[in-house]
């Protein structure tokens, strides 16, 4: 039979061949160029913060002081106030999270998990502005009436519940980060939580475990590592929230055991003094709090994105 194969011709193949090249070149390019940007950001950064790192040190990190008229800065207070409301409102939303992504994945419907599914990552599309604008308007004046007072009452024999009820306070700003990283917690719990092999559900009932007993003994174990993930990236938003716990959270640079009182955080203080600076140190000192911002964030997220590398990397299906 004669030969019916087809070959292209050489300059065809030729033109491919660059082709293929040069769009390995420029997505390589685009790639690298994504950590050139990082690295000229840590550089400059690094650079701009130098006044403040030669003078103060590791007192930097230690001092309460903040005196723009003196020179004299210390980044304790925002130090403490970004990992106060950034873990509690972890320790809030990671359960809420968690339930709610089973319920998606393994409790309702099908349909009706289709629908609920997008509905919460909705959520983390709205601007922070409109939380915070809906924090300090709506939620802040309810905790003043409702909630503080209550806590303030019952458990004000605690040094947490202690002092009055301001609104705009700590646990304003718990309570708004809290909302914020539930829809990113719940999405990638989701996630991780459809990884899990059909096959070792069935194993589990076939060992006559209820639908509450596979899901304790059979779907979290396995997927602990990616939630465990998907709760570290979700601290790693609040860590980052700027505009919606400035409007909260009160902006006084103290260090108080109340959640009742107003604090101050990292970006907080950045987002309200740096248009204000009016000396070199000053606004070094703020290039500082930034540095170790972006250090914090990036080791948060890179050590987010391992947990739920770890348990991804070998899926085999799941339930929709």
């Amino acid at each position: 039979m004669p030969d019916t194969q087809t070959t292209a011709p050489p300059e065809k193949a030729d033109k491919r061949i660059n082709g293929d090249l040069v769009f390995k070149f420029v997505t390589t390019v685009f790639a690298f160029s994504i950590l050139i940007i990082l690295a000229l950001m840590l550089a400059e950064m690094t650079s701009e913060s130098l006044p403040a790192i030669r003078k103060f040190g590791h007192k930097f990190l230690t001092s309460s002081d903040w005196d723009a008229v003196q020179g004299n800065f210390g980044a304790l207070p925002y130090l403490y106030g970004s990992v106060i409301s950034s873990v509690l409102a972890l320790l809030l939303a990671t359960p809420l999270s968690i339930g709610a992504a089973i319920f998606i994945t393994e409790i309702c419907p099908k349909k009706v998990g289709a629908w609920i599914a997008p509905l919460v990552e909705l959520l983390a599309a709205i601007p922070s502005v409109i939380y915070g604008l809906w924090g300090v308007l709506v939620m802040a004046p309810w905790l003043q009436s409702t909630v503080q007072p209550f806590l303030i009452e019952h458990f004000g024999f605690l040094p947490f519940f202690q002092g009055a009820p301001y609104g705009v306070s700590m646990l304003a700003a718990v309570f708004i980060l809290m909302i914020m990283v539930v829809p990113i917690i719940t999405s990638i719990s989701r996630e991780v939580l459809l990884t899990v092999p059909s096959s070792q559900k069935e194993a589990a009932i076939a060992l006559g475990a209820t639908h509450w007993e596979t899901i304790k003994m059979a779907i979290l174990p396995y997927g602990k590592s990616g939630i465990l993930g998907a709760a570290i990236l979700g601290l790693g938003r609040a860590v980052g929230e700027t505009m919606a716990v400035t409007m909260v959270i009160g902006n006084s640079p103290q260090i108080s055991l109340s959640l009742m009182s107003p604090a101050y955080t990292m970006p907080s203080v950045i987002a309200n003094e740096f248009a204000e600076a009016t000396s070199k140190l000053h606004t070094a000192a703020l290039m500082e709090i930034g540095l170790i911002l972006l250090l914090v964030t990036l080791v948060i997220n890179a050590l987010a994105r391992l947990l739920i590398w770890s348990v991804t990397r070998s899926a085999g299906g799941g339930a929709a």
